[in-house]
């Protein structure tokens, strides 16, 4: 009897692993003759606390050529870091957070509720998470993810993002509806690890925006090795960085057109984002294989109410 338990134990333990192992593979692909997208599944890989699940979008190429990359140059083997075009609700100001105590918990949107660990909130902490529902749906050309919330302290809300394949270019669609009892007051950004044709940062890169940098404005500079430039509107390279750079809140404050553009000399490509709305905190991150310009999206919803905006991206080819 002792030695059929243990068999069906076995069994089972063997079938949940298949199924667990099965799952780490689900992807979905948008392509067409020009784009091809890589996207994950909500439960599949990346499952943690910092980027929202809905929509991963893991790698992009174009004609062949990869657009996107990996935060850590080694990869991501245990799927707890940022690849392709991961974004983010809440980095700074999680829904909740400061009115709970330790080991309750707080919403973060995509994701689900998190257990407060701590005084201060740490994006990069791995916090406990009781996932959210989710909902895919399919068409040709698009990939549709819905994410329902718990209540969590009087927060709710239905995030619906759509992300949708053009001939050269894809837009992620949002909506979100807050159906809880409070106002849902944070930001969402997509942190876009950028590296065209795998190549490393350096004198091939531009990265342009549609208005004036001055350094003296900026939150915050980092550029340990003085291999980042920063010109009236566009950043380059002297050399490749050995070591991480970062500068916060580009615009200054000042409410601007949210975009940028990143091209390649050497590959003659170029990407592109533009978002439907206005920013007025544009960060940006990179490393040696890495670039990342993040422009956020200010939300402030009252009960019932909805919220829509979209990300456009486009890549083309340059003389």
């Amino acid at each position: 009897m002792k030695k059929t338990t243990f068999l069906v134990l076995l069994f089972c333990t063997l079938i949940s692993q298949a199924q667990q192992k099965k799952e780490t593979k689900m992807q979905h692909i948008l392509k067409n003759k020009n784009l091809e997208i890589c996207i994950d599944m909500p439960l599949a890989n990346y499952q943690f606390s910092r980027f929202d699940w809905t929509g991963k979008i893991t790698a992009v190429t174009f004609k062949g050529i990869p657009v996107s990359t990996h935060e850590k140059m080694d990869g991501d083997k245990e799927n707890i870091y940022g690849k392709g075009f991961y974004n983010e609700f809440g980095i700074e100001m999680p829904i909740g957070f400061d009115e709970i105590n330790e080991g309750e918990y707080f919403s973060k949107i995509g994701v689900g509720a998190l257990q407060k660990e701590g005084v201060k909130y740490g994006f990069s902490k791995a916090y406990e998470i009781q996932p959210a529902n989710f909902n895919l749906s399919t068409e040709s050309n698009k990939l549709i993810v819905e994410c329902e919330s718990q209540i969590v302290n009087g927060y709710a809300y239905v995030l619906r993002k759509e992300i949708e394949l053009l001939e050269s270019s894809f837009v992620i669609h949002y909506q979100l509806k807050n159906t809880g009892e409070k106002t849902i007051i944070t930001n969402e950004y997509t942190h876009n690890f950028l590296a065209i044709n795998k190549e490393l940062m350096g004198g091939d890169y531009i990265l342009k925006f549609p208005f004036e940098l001055a350094p003296k404005l900026f939150d915050a500079i980092l550029n340990p090795e003085e291999k980042v430039l920063v010109d009236e509107k566009q950043i380059t390279f002297k050399g490749t960085p050995e070591e991480q750079f970062f500068y916060g809140n580009l615009t200054g404050n000042k409410r601007i057109e949210a975009h940028w553009e990143l091209i390649n000399t050497k590959s003659k490509i170029g990407i592109s984002e533009t978002g439907s709305f206005q920013t007025n905190k544009i960060n940006l991150w990179g490393w040696k294989h890495v670039i990342s310009p993040e422009l956020f999206f200010d939300i402030n919803l009252k009960p019932n109410e909805e919220i829509e905006w979209s990300r456009t991206y486009d890549i083309f080819e340059i003389d």
